[in-house]
C-alpha cells in the first residue's frame, strides 16, 4: 500500500464577497454603493503569510476605482493568545499624477476565551507624501482598535463589536481626527457566509449630496474556499 504524502507546511485560502457598501474604519469608499471583493491568502506553518485583497472603490479615493491591498505579516499563536505583526501596502492602479500608494505596518494581540474573542490592533503609516492633502507635504497616520466577537455555542450565529480612532489628519481621515464604530452579525453556512452590521462615526463627511461617514447598515454575502 503507497504511503500518503505528510501534510503540506503551506496552505492556499481565499475567498470573494460582495457588500453593499466599503466601509474602511467607518467611510465609506465606494458612495455608498455596493462593492466586490476578493482575498488570496498564502501561509506557511512558521507563522508567516502573504495575502492579497481587492475591492471595487469610487473614484474620489485616489481618482481611481480599484484598490488592491499586498500584506506580508507573521502570526504566532501561544495559549489562547495570538500576536500578529506585518506590513499592508495599499495599492491604487491608474490612479493618474497623484501619488497614492503607501505602507502601513500594523500589530495586533488578541485572546480567545471560550466562544469570545478579544482583539487590540495598532495600524502607523509613517510620514509619506500619499497620505498628504495637498499632495506636497508628507502625513503620517495612527489608527488603534478593539475588537469583540462571540460565536453562539451550537450554532452558526456570531457577533462581534467594533470601536476604533483616527489621530493624525491625514488623507485616510479627510483632514480630520475622528472615530468609529460598528456592531454585526453573520451567519455561516458551509463556505457561505451571510453578515450585517451598523457602522457610524462621530464625524460628517459628504461627496456630493452623500455623507460617507454617516451612520449605515452593511450587508455582505461571502464564499470562501
Amino acid at each position: 500500500m503507497a504511503q500518503e504524502a505528510p501534510p503540506s507546511d503551506i496552505t492556499i485560502s481565499g475567498g470573494a464577497t460582495l457588500v453593499s457598501d466599503y466601509r474602511f474604519r467607518g467611510i465609506s469608499q465606494t458612495n455608498k454603493r455596493a462593492a466586490v471583493q476578493g482575498t488570496f491568502t498564502v501561509s506557511h506553518t512558521s507563522g508567516f503569510y502573504a495575502t492579497v485583497w481587492g475591492s471595487s472603490v469610487d473614484r474620489y479615493i485616489y481618482d481611481n476605482s480599484q484598490e488592491i491591498d499586498l500584506i506580508a505579516g507573521y502570526k504566532h499563536s501561544f495559549g489562547g493568545t495570538t500576536l500578529d505583526v506585518g506590513v499592508l501596502y495599499y495599492y491604487y492602479p491608474n490612479s493618474g499624477f497623484k501619488n497614492s500608494d503607501f505602507a502601513e505596518p500594523y500589530a495586533s494581540v488578541s485572546h480567545t476565551l471560550g466562544p469570545v474573542t478579544g482583539k487590540l490592533s495598532a495600524a502607523y503609516a509613517p510620514k509619506q507624501q500619499a497620505l498628504s492633502l495637498d499632495n506636497v507635504t508628507k502625513r503620517d497616520s495612527l489608527y488603534i482598535a478593539g475588537d469583540l466577537s462571540a460565536a453562539i455555542p451550537q450554532t452558526p450565529l456570531s457577533l462581534s463589536a467594533h470601536l476604533g480612532r483616527s489621530f493624525n489628519r491625514s488623507y485616510l481621515t479627510f483632514g480630520e481626527k475622528y472615530t468609529d464604530w460598528s456592531v454585526g452579525a453573520s451567519y455561516t453556512w458551509k463556505s457561505l457566509t451571510l453578515g450585517v452590521s451598523y457602522v457610524d462615526t462621530n464625524k460628517d463627511l459628504f461627496n456630493g449630496t452623500r455623507n460617507i461617514s454617516k451612520a449605515g447598515v452593511v450587508g455582505t454575502i461571502g464564499v470562501a474556499f
